[in-house]
Parts: C-alpha cells; structure tokens; sequence
C-alpha cells in the first residue's frame, strides 16, 4: 500500500544528520528521495568506515534514498541540476547562509524553474541576524541556545558537558522540517504554489526547551527572578561556570528536591530504575509498592514547606530512605510491584539491547533491510501508524555512485551526454587510472 507521499519526489542536497534525517523521514512517507553528493561523498561515509565510503552512521541516516554523484562546482552540474529540478516536487537543504547562492541552488534560482517546487533550507542560526553566517552543528546550537546549561552538567575541568546521548538539535530540526514540507505540499494542493521554507538547529533547540525559555512574568517573579539575580551577580564577580549554574538553580533547587524523590533515578540490587511520579497519587503508589509509611516521608504533608532551607535536610533524609529500599531487591522485582500499584516506572535499559526487547518488536518499530552490499540490517524505522497509507522503511541507503546514470536516464539525458559530463569530472566519480 502507497505511502501518503507515495508520487512526491525529493531533490536532498544534505549531509550529517538534521537533512539527511528529514530525507529519510520523507522516504518512509512513500516519497522518491535522490540525494546529491559531492565526488568525494558525503563526510559520514567516512565515519567509521567497515567498507570503502560504507559506514553504518552513512547507511542509518540515509536509508530509503537513491544516489546522484554531482560536482556543483562545475557549471555543467548545475546545469544538470537545474534540468533534474523540474521533475521534483522538493529540494531539501542544510548549510550555511550564502553555499546555496554560491552552488546557483537557491530558491530563487530553482523556483524560477519550477513554480511549484517546495525549497527548505536548515541552517545552523537561521538567514538573518547577527550569527546568521556562522558556522554551527548540534553541539553549538546546544551551546548556543542554553539546552546544554539546562543540562547542569559539568565535565572534569568545571566547563559544561555536552548531550551526547544523541543530537537533540538535529533531530528536532529533521523533524520540524518534514512536517513544514509535508504542511507546504498540502498548501500547494490547495493553491497550486510553491515556497521556501526555513529552519534552523537553534530554532529546534530552544523548542525542545520552551518551558525554561519562556517567560511569565507573574510566576517569574516568585520561582525565578532570584536565581537570576544571583546569576547576574556571580557573572558580574567573575565566577565560574559551575557557580553560574549553582546560581540558577536557586531557589528552584529547594522547590524541585522534593519532587524529585519520585522523580528521578535510583539504583537497584542489580542495575537501576527511574521514576516519573508527577501527581501525588502517583508518589503515594510508590510508598506503598516499597513500603514507606507516612512517617517515613513527610514531603506531601500539609506541614512540609518546600521553601524552608530546613526541608532540603527533611528530603535528604527520605531520600536516603527510599534508596536504601531500592538497592535491597531486583530491578525486575520493583518494576512489577510499582506496575501493580500503578506507578509510573521503568527499568533503565541499554540503548544496544532495544531491537530485541519485546515492547520495541511488538510497536513494531524496527526495520528490516537488505544492503546489496552489507546484506541484512535492522534500523529504527517509521516510530507511527496510518490505517490507510501506513509509512514504511523502502531500502537501503545508495551505494556511493550507484544510482548516477540511472537518474539522469530518468530525467532525459542520453547515453552520449551522461558519458560527456562524466569525462568532463561533472557527474559521478572518476576512475583512479
């Protein structure tokens, strides 16, 4: 059954993850993905490599896509660019202000081509402003857009410790970019238009902390102006960065200490447990699954005041408590008594150990796949359902320069050109004679 893109073709000229991701996101909704690269492939081909220009980073970010080799620094491959376009419905790219006008594949020059092409350009800081020209990848908009200080992290030399668990940055662009493309081919169904859309790594950043960027001014006044204050000061003194964040939490630390007796991590005889207690009952099911009595914990009695400095001893001590209870059985013995009470909880499992875990397999979330040249790969695949035009994992990622003259054969160049532009070094890679 078609994918609810199934028909929609997509020119990507990406690399690393933020385009490369929304490409792939885009294959799983059923459209035809070609992506550009250079003569000397994109950079992750690279990273890691197991065979020449195959890398398992390469194969999971560009799965479900076929390959065009061009040299846009030629003009020859931009004028082969500017024939492909009028066969697409969306050009997709990441880089910074200023390469698209440099390659001649900026909207403008696109669009004059095809009216209705969708154009989406992610960078790293947006097109206008101050640090529109800068250089950037996830680790500088997590830097950048506070992300990595909402951390309150910090590595051995005191300076912040980056998320690197993941890309959170590049993700939630890859995500936000597919969605506006999939809203601009709605649009372009109504109205037969066309558009540019932009995204941006810091835009994505500051969404995936909107509650700590926002500001309200009647709740900021009381839980975040001191603390603020004592950021200005400790800056202003010349203080360090883990003074900075100590600063930050103020006050706030004193009302969340409490709250995170039930939400948060504990260790267990034989690995560790998270809960995510956020409402009273929930913090009452953990009691009673461990055993604590109203005596043992005080913290949601109506005596109990979060904003005494004497309560950060209270909580401490209740702590100490149900830690102790944790690490006297099993993970898997806690984990079933919490889910009969009803309690919010979770083992706290290996990223490696998922494909095989039984919830992973029953959402039906991996991917099987079939590398003509690796053989059989499972990856993350569409992580939705659609009853009628469900998305799917299509293939594997191109061989670098497999899918060169195929492409253009589709596009109406002949034999004799494709052999042209491939002596002239403007399609596909050279052989080293």
């Amino acid at each position: 059954m078609p994918g609810p893109l199934d028909g929609i073709k997509v020119l990507e000229l990406t690399q690393i993850v933020a385009g490369p991701m929304c490409g792939v996101m885009l294959s799983d909704l059923g459209a035809e993905v070609v992506k550009i690269e250079s003569p000397q492939g994109d950079a992750t081909r690279d990273v890691g490599q197991f065979l020449p220009n195959e890398s398992k980073v390469f194969h999971v970010f560009n799965r479900g896509k076929r390959g065009i080799v061009l040299n846009l620094q030629t003009p020859e491959a931009r004028a082969v660019v500017e024939r492909l376009i009028r066969g697409f419905d969306v050009f997709l790219i990441n880089a910074r202000p200023g390469v698209a006008e440099r390659l001649q594949v900026d909207y403008e020059s696109l669009s004059e081509r095809n009216p209705r092409l969708i154009y989406l350009e992610n960078t790293a800081f947006g097109s206008e402003g101050p640090s529109a020209g800068r250089a950037g990848a996830d680790i500088i908009a997590q830097a950048y857009s506070g992300l990595m200080a909402a951390e309150e992290k910090v590595n051995e030399h005191g300076g912040p410790l980056q998320i690197s668990a993941t890309t959170p940055a590049d993700y939630g662009a890859a995500w936000t970019s597919a969605m506006a493309i999939c809203a601009a081919l709605f649009h372009r169904e109504r109205t037969g238009r066309g558009q540019r859309i932009e995204t941006s790594l810091l835009g994505a950043a500051l969404q995936l902390q909107n509650f700590a960027v926002a500001r309200l001014p009647v709740s900021d006044a009381t839980f975040l102006q001191p603390s603020l204050d004592e950021v200005r000061a400790v800056r202003e003194r010349g203080g360090t960065y883990s003074e900075i964040l100590e600063a930050r939490t103020g006050v706030r630390s004193m009302i969340g200490a409490a709250f995170a007796l039930y939400y948060g991590s504990y260790q267990t005889a034989d690995g560790a447990i998270m809960l995510g207690c956020l409402t009273q009952l929930n913090r009452q099911q953990v009691r009673r699954a461990i055993g604590l009595t109203a005596d043992d914990d005080t913290t949601d009695s109506d005596s109990f005041n979060p904003l005494d400095p004497a309560s950060l001893d209270i909580v401490e001590e209740t702590r100490g408590t149900i830690a102790a209870r944790f690490r006297s059985d099993t993970t898997a013995n806690w984990i079933e008594k919490l889910d009969a009470a009803g309690a919010p909880a979770s083992q706290v499992n290996l990223p490696e150990d998922m494909i095989d875990d039984p919830q992973v397999q029953a959402i039906g979330v991996i991917a099987e796949i079939e590398h003509p040249l690796t053989g059989p790969e499972q990856m993350v695949g569409p992580v939705y359902r659609m009853s009628d035009s469900p998305p799917e994992a299509v293939g594997p990622s191109p061989i670098f320069d497999g899918d060169t003259d195929d492409i253009l054969r589709e596009h109406g160049f002949g034999d004799d050109e494709i052999e042209g532009l491939r002596a002239s070094g403007a399609v596909g890679v050279r052989s080293a004679d």
